[in-house]
């Protein structure tokens, strides 16, 4: 099969367009024949081994997982021993490494139908980026009609599923951006915008129930300047981070667990573990309407490389998709 292939850290150079051996599931697996996949902060950070620190776990010279891609939505092609609920030509959607290929291996607890209303392109934008809303608004943050929620990095990949989430929940949602995509999070339901180029959140004198940081482009003093004394900050590790190149958000990080027994305010991470219920969740709420993927590019899979550098360098609005 054609995969996107990566031996060693570096740039989008580093990945290989290649013929590479079908993945056979084992126990508890799912094959499914990949039709989109979507681009993720995610991608390029393993794709550059950063930060530096991460490199212990992910793997000293090269990335343990070779094929890049997270994302996927396409038809079950065969399942392992131990699965049920689950067919061949079944449309799915879900998480898995490797899903810049033609096939991927996914563990059964981590797919489920595809949303019925979506094209494959659109749910493959869902599951990583959806799911890391949810997880932050619902089950982190709590978030609860009428409180007030601000999203820092509101037109991103993970910022327009947060700005719609939030909104379902009846909050009312700032939504902090560049100029060029102010209309952009209008449009998903942002009651307020702020214009980072113009204007410092941290420094406006507005407080929040809850701010959602998917960018890590503040201290955490400046941060919690914008929380209410009772409210919740929830830092993801998907940013650019004051961290740099070598600690990235850990050192963000740190801080908030050194200061977080001492406050009121609820100073939190967000673990976005992908679950079954959490796909069935995300797919109920894209057929009833209350969120829909917003995706800006697509790329063939040959260019997968030019996919991802498009999502670490220009800056891209909310998803790129890979279409195989």
């Amino acid at each position: 099969m054609k995969a996107v292939v990566q031996d060693r850290y570096g740039s989008a150079d580093v990945l290989a367009f290649r013929d590479i051996d079908t993945p056979v599931p084992g126990d508890g697996e799912v094959l499914v024949r990949v039709l989109a996949a979507s681009v993720n902060a995610y991608d390029w950070h393993l794709m550059r081994g950063d930060p530096k620190i991460a490199r212990l776990v992910l793997g000293l010279k090269g990335p343990k997982a070779r094929i890049r891609g997270r994302d996927f939505a396409g038809r079950v092609a065969a399942v392992g021993a131990g699965v049920t609920g689950v067919a061949p030509g079944d449309e799915v959607f879900g998480e898995a490494d490797g899903a810049f290929a033609e096939f991927v291996c996914a563990k059964g607890g981590m797919l489920g139908p595809k949303p019925a209303n979506l094209t494959f392109e659109q749910a493959a934008a869902m599951p990583l980026a959806a799911n890391t809303a949810l997880v932050g608004l619902r089950d982190v943050a709590g978030v609860r009609r009428g409180q007030t929620v601000l999203v820092n990095g509101a037109s991103g990949g993970v910022g327009t599923f947060a700005v719609q989430l939030a909104k379902a929940y009846g909050a009312e949602v700032t939504a902090v951006c560049s100029t060029r995509n102010t209309d952009l999070v209008r449009s998903l339901g942002a009651d307020h915008v702020v214009d980072y180029t113009r204007e410092d959140f941290t420094r406006a004198g507005r407080r929040y129930d809850v701010v959602l940081d998917l960018v890590g482009n503040h201290s955490l003093t400046g941060f919690r300047r914008a929380v209410t004394p009772t409210g919740a900050l929830v830092l993801s590790g998907g940013g650019v981070y004051e961290g740099g190149s070598v600690l990235g958000p850990m050192g963000l990080f740190f801080k908030r667990r050194l200061a977080a027994p001492f406050v009121r305010q609820r100073l939190l991470e967000l673990p976005a573990e992908q679950t079954v219920a959490n796909l069935a969740t995300l797919r109920e709420l894209a057929e009833s309407g209350k969120i829909a993927p917003v995706v800006e590019r697509t790329y063939p899979l040959s260019e997968a490389a030019e996919a991802i550098r498009y999502v670490e360098v220009e800056h891209a609005r909310a998803k790129v998709v890979v279409t195989v």
